[in-house]
This record gives C-alpha cells, structure tokens and sequence, in this order.
C-alpha cells in the first residue's frame, strides 16, 4: 500500500501529468512501482531516461519528428521526478537540468526557431523560451506563467494552443520557479519580473509589444491579476485557479506543497514559510485592475478552493469568472474546456 504522500500524489496529478504531455500508460505503470515518497524521484527519471533513449534512437535514423517526441516525453518526466520532492535538494536539481536539456532537443527537432531569454534580476536572473508562431511577422505575445513547482518546461503543450492561434508564447521561470528558483526567492511582487522581461525584449521587432498577454496557472493564477495590476503593458490576463491569499489554504494543502513553498520561498522554517504565504495577498491589488481579466476555476479544486479565485475577479473592476463544475485543480482533468477558452479570449482581446 502506498504511503500518504505516494497515494495523495497519484490522486491530485493524474490528470495534470497527462495534460503536460505523460502518457497515462506511463502514469499507471511509474506509480504501481512507488510505495513510498522517496520512491517517487528514481521512478520517473527511470521513466525519463527510457524516453531519452528512444529520443537518441530516433535521431540516430533521421527521424526528427519521432526524436523530438520523444524527447518531450523525456521532458515532463524529468520534471515531475522532482515535482514538488524536497528529499534530496541536489538529486532534484540534477533532473532539474536533464529537464532543461530535454525541452533543447525538443525544440531542436520539433521548433528549432525557439529562443531561449535570460533576463537579469536582482543578482540572478528571469529565464524564458520565447517561441512564435509560423506566419506571423509580429504576433501578439502571451506570457505564460507557471505556479509553485511548475516550470517552463511543463508549458510545451500549453503553448501550442496559443501558437495555433497566431499568438506567441513566453513560458517564464520567474522568482520562485524552475531555473530562476534557485538564485530568487518566491516573491509577491512578481509584476517585477515581468516587467524586467518585457524591458529586455522591447526593442524586438518579431512580437508586437503593444499587444501582451498572460495566462497563469495556479499560483500563477496569484501572480497574473498581481501583474495586471502593476504592468500595465500587459493588455489582458487569464488565471487558472489562482488563490487570493496563499495563507488561507495553508493547513488544507498536501505536505509537500508547505514544503515546497517553504523551500522556494527561502524561509527558515514551517512558520516563517506561513508568514511569507500570508504576503501573497491580493486585497487591495485586485480592485487596482484596468485590464480585461478572466479567472477560470473547477468546482472540484482540492488545492485551492473555488472561492479564492472567484473573489479576484469579483473586485476586479474588468473582471470575469468563469467555473467548471466538473473541473479540478487547474481544471486539469477538462483541458479541452478551458485552454481554448483562454486562448480564444486572450487573442479577441490582443486583437
């Protein structure tokens, strides 16, 4: 019988891992080998590594479209072995890396005009894949923003619902997350972040500046109304499940997200993580909206309450909220119901 943790994994993620890209096949099998949480790490970079070797096998007999699958395959497992595991800090870093390595390939052989952007800020630093769509001489731009432990490299899928739709697409790690984590803390203001990107790239004459976007999963779901508030750059936001004060969920969420917000957050202790969630507050911050804002949400969220998302967009003075009855978390487990919602109504608003 698997421990809490394992089984409270298995029944929060199902759905997001196959989102992301994992097959369920993958999913069913990893697990079943899983009893207990230092378990999880070395099942999925196995899964990682087998899906690595086909990439090699594939590319080795000219076959790129079926190496760079491959290789997204590799990806999301890389990046979930890690997910939210705060046993080992180095191990975790290490298929940290192999994620990074794993999304170049991908985007060696499946988007080879993709760009990576590294940014400067204060003493570390914004890292983003920068990817456009084909046929499109300055296309508006979506930043898309991941939540706690979500990285750029879990957003491959997501961003090709906006490029089909001729936008492009800017998957960041900003203070917090994936890459940038490990020199910048969790910080509320993430707006500062944003803007530093959006000065970096200002002169760039392949996106059209004057029409940007953000769509923000869960915690980055906090940060899209925060940025929307603050950068008014930004023309239009979506959040996904976003809380409205991080500190109200704190009890209710599973061990490993206190955990993981304590470590990402660079907090000494359970306490002090408590205290930095409490920052992570939109009173006051909502209702300073100009902006068009969606926040989208499932009725089934175990993470964050329903309620929590919905209160942004009710103070939001341009604000809209739209609820899954039947969604989870993310609304993870309805995909086809809400990413095309939100990249629908980010390109009518982009123009």
């Amino acid at each position: 019988m698997p421990d809490a943790r394992v089984q409270a994994a298995v029944e929060h993620w199902a759905p997001r891992f196959v989102q992301a890209g994992v097959d369920y096949n993958d999913f069913l099998v990893t697990t079943a080998k899983v009893e207990t949480w230092d378990e999880w790490f070395d099942a999925w970079r196995e899964n990682g590594d087998m899906h690595a070797g086909f990439g090699e096998m594939a590319a080795r007999g000219g076959h790129r479209i079926s190496a760079g699958e491959a290789w997204a395959q590799a990806t999301v497992a890389y990046h979930f072995a890690k997910f939210v595991w705060m046993v080992d800090p180095d191990r975790s870093r290490e298929a940290a890396d192999q994620a990074v390595a794993a999304m170049g390939k991908v985007h060696e052989y499946l988007d080879p005009d993709a760009e990576r952007v590294e940014v400067p800020l204060d003493g570390g630093r914004v890292v983003g894949n920068l990817r456009r769509p084909a046929g499109e001489a300055t296309p508006p731009l979506v930043l898309l923003v991941p939540g706690l432990d979500s990285t750029k490299e879990e957003f491959f899928r997501l961003e090709n619902v906006f490029l089909v739709r001729g936008m492009a697409t800017l998957s960041m790690d900003g203070p917090g997350q994936g890459e940038s984590g490990y020199d910048l803390p969790i910080r509320p203001d993430y707006d500062v972040a944003v803007s530093a990107v959006l000065d970096a790239i200002a002169d760039r004459p392949d996106v059209d500046l004057d029409r940007v976007g953000l769509f923000g999963v869960s915690l980055g779901g906090y940060y899209a109304p925060r940025v929307l508030a603050f950068e008014p750059r930004v023309k239009a936001g979506v959040g996904l499940s976003g809380p409205y004060r991080f500190s109200d969920i704190w009890d209710t969420v599973p061990p490993q997200t206190r955990e993981t917000f304590v470590a990402k957050a660079f907090a000494s202790d359970e306490e002090e993580g408590r205290a930095k969630a409490a920052e992570l507050d939109l009173a006051g911050v909502a209702e300073r909206i100009d902006q068009p804002y969606l926040a989208i949400t499932g009725k089934l969220d175990r993470l964050i309450p329903w309620e929590q998302t919905e209160r942004a967009a009710r103070e939001a003075p341009n604000g809209m909220f739209l609820l899954h009855e039947d969604g989870n978390h993310g609304c993870a487990n309805v995909p086809y119901k809400t990413r095309p919602v939100a990249a629908d109504w980010l390109r009518e608003q982009l123009g």
